[in-house]
């Protein structure tokens, strides 16, 4: 069987201060096949699991792999960072320069390319993703669906091997969420997507898992659990509080 692209074996960790830990002896594979739809209320440890992957955060016991590599320092996590793209929770966070164009090409140009190479490989990423001419746009300008496909493009022109996506389609109009499902779909990338919108996870993911007690939780019957809520608005957005 070959490595999977990440593991992780008996990972706890607490935050400072809290009582109780966030992720207790938890276990994954994230094989180079997977699309991994990760659910559950907030709190719960699925935004802690992503972080603790890129090495944000560090577990105070258990074992991160990445090929086969147990990962524990800063230069090991430089690694995973460039083999694995993470798009955050909130947009604003992720663009750090004032125009488009320059903020997608800052992940290329940080990767050794020429300044003419990360921009067309920014433009290439924009065109890619339906933002043609957005290059000149500020970025403060931008609604919260084009800032969230904008960081998106910075991740996608790094040319991850793997993502990590934390609710993408938060703050979404439907129209731009359809889209984001169209692209993921067309990416062909093994991704760990957090999301509370199910119909969103079924389209773009194939296995999914909650977090309970800390621990990662097998769910097969998403789609099951979609209709037992017999929703009377079908298919369309809806929140479960």
């Amino acid at each position: 069987m070959s490595e999977p692209l990440l593991e992780l074996s008996q990972v706890c960790f607490t935050y400072p201060g809290a009582g109780s830990p966030v992720l207790s002896e938890l276990d994954l594979r994230f094989e180079a096949t997977k699309r991994i739809g990760l659910f559950g209320p907030n709190g719960s440890g699925k935004t802690t699991l992503l972080h603790v992957i890129m090495g944000l955060l560090r577990p105070q016991s258990g074992v991160v792999r990445h090929k086969g590599r147990t990962v524990a320092t800063e230069r090991d996590f430089r690694e995973v960072r460039r083999s694995i793209g993470m798009l955050l929770q909130n947009a604003d966070d992720q663009i750090i320069y004032p125009t488009v164009l320059d903020d997608v090409a800052f992940g290329p140009l940080n990767r050794g390319l020429s300044g003419e190479a990360a921009r067309a490989l920014a433009e290439q990423t924009l065109a890619m993703l339906g933002l043609e001419g957005f290059g000149e746009r500020l970025a403060h300008r931008l609604s919260g669906g084009e800032k969230k496909l904008v960081s998106l493009a910075g991740v996608l022109a790094m040319e991850p091997d793997a993502l990590l996506l934390d609710e993408p389609t938060g703050g979404l109009d439907p129209a731009t969420r359809e889209r984001l499902v169209a692209i993921l779909e067309r990416l062909g990338k093994p991704m760990i997507i957090i999301s509370h919108d199910w119909d969103f996870l079924a389209h773009v993911t194939d296995t999914y898992y909650s977090i309970e007690n800390g621990r990662l939780i097998r769910n097969p019957n998403l789609i099951l659990h979609r209709h037992v809520h017999g929703h009377p608005m079908g298919d369309h957005d809806h929140h479960h509080h």
